[in-house]
This record gives C-alpha cells, sequence and structure tokens, in this order.
C-alpha cells in the first residue's frame, strides 16, 4: 500500500500540473526592489522567455538578455515591443557575455547550470562600479532549515498556483517549459563560495526553493 506522504506528494504533482506558477517570476518584483530607480544599462543572464528583461526596462535605458537557448531567445524577441529598449542574444553565460560592463546584472535560476565560482567571477568581472549583481538560484536542501523551509512552501505552493490560475486549470508557463537541472551545490557551500569572491554579498534563503544573493560593487 502506498504511504500517506506518498499519496500526499503524488496529489500535489497532479495539482501543480494543472496550476502551475512560476516559481522564479516570483521573484521579479522583488529583483526591481533591490535596483535603483534608473540604471543606463542592465544585462540578464540566463533571460528565458525575457519577462525580467521586459521589467528591467522599466528602470534601464538598455538591457541586454542572453541565454543558450536559440528557440526562447528568439520568441523572447519577438513577445517584446520593438520599441522597449531590449535585445535578446543567443550566448553561453560564461564565455559569452557582451563585451563592457553593465550597471545591474540578474541571473534567476541559472547558476547553478554553471560552474559557481567561475559565473559569480565572471558577473562581477562585467559589473560597473556602483552596479548590482542579483542572483535567484536553487540550492540543494541539506539542512533542518533547508527541509523546514521546504515543508512550509508545500501548502503555500498550492495556495499561490490555486490564487493565480483562479481554481481553473491553467497552461504551464513559457518560461517553465526548459529542463531544469536539481541543484547540487548546498546553501552553505553557496554562500561560502559567494563570500570568496564577492565580499560583503548579502546571501538568503528563500520560500519555493530559492536563495537570493545581492552584492554591490563598490
Amino acid at each position: 500500500m502506498t504511504r500517506l506522504p506518498d499519496r500526499i506528494l503524488q496529489a500535489l504533482d497532479r495539482f501543480n500540473a494543472a496550476h502551475p506558477w512560476d516559481h522564479n517570476a516570483h521573484y521579479h518584483r522583488w529583483i526591481l526592489r533591490q535596483l535603483p530607480r534608473r540604471v543606463d544599462s542592465a544585462l540578464d543572464i540566463g533571460s528565458g522567455s525575457g519577462d525580467l528583461a521586459r521589467l528591467l526596462a522599466t528602470r534601464a535605458a538598455t538591457v541586454r538578455g542572453i541565454d543558450s537557448d536559440a528557440a526562447i531567445s528568439a520568441h523572447a524577441q519577438e513577445l517584446t515591443d520593438p520599441a522597449t529598449p531590449v535585445t535578446f542574444t543567443v550566448a553561453d553565460a560564461l564565455t559569452g557575455i557582451p563585451d563592457g560592463s553593465y550597471d545591474v546584472i540578474t541571473c534567476v535560476a541559472t547558476i547553478h547550470h554553471l560552474p559557481f565560482t567561475d559565473a559569480l567571477t565572471a558577473f562581477r568581472d562585467h559589473l560597473a562600479p556602483g552596479g548590482t549583481l542579483v542572483v535567484v538560484g536553487l540550492a540543494r536542501p541539506t539542512t533542518p532549515v533547508d527541509h523546514l523551509l521546504g515543508a512550509v512552501a508545500i501548502p503555500l505552493n498550492v495556495a499561490m498556483g490555486w490564487f493565480k490560475s483562479k481554481g481553473r486549470h491553467a497552461p504551464r508557463p513559457l518560461s517553465m517549459t526548459a529542463r531544469t537541472r536539481p541543484a547540487e551545490m548546498s546553501f552553505p557551500d553557496i554562500a561560502r563560495q559567494a563570500r570568496g569572491i564577492l565580499p560583503g554579498v548579502r546571501l538568503r534563503r528563500r520560500l519555493f526553493w530559492r536563495y537570493t544573493l545581492v552584492w554591490q560593487r563598490r
């Protein structure tokens, strides 16, 4: 017989499939609150369908989005009003960052696909003096706090899915169609390595299986 916890998890999987919502987009407005009201340039790494890049255009004079997926980058450009100062480029997140420095660099649910220290170093090196780096990432749960936050997130995840779909079956958001591999690094390891590269960095565990990293270059 299937154990009750397994039944609950299976029921949650079925509910989430019928009422999906984007855990990453949930943090987009929070990202904006970490930024100055106006900046000259912004770079979104792993830009996907372009939702965050278009939001950044409300703060930045120019926005570049890069993603390794050619199809989703082309679709992101199609979704973007030509009058919006956003361009999307197919590029590697480490070696393909466009030349120059940026006042804002964002990276959402992408860095766990990359060599972590190499990625942070590349982001740091492309950040202009006074610029802001914001990362929303995934970590492998290893501590009691991680597991507690995961348990708390389950009913909240159901509530958010129900609210956002108004109780109806909803299509899967485009930004969630790409394959995402599980995170391998724990939050303590992420924090330790980040502090070695970005002095003064601020990190915090978050709900919905995410953490945030914010750093300002002096």
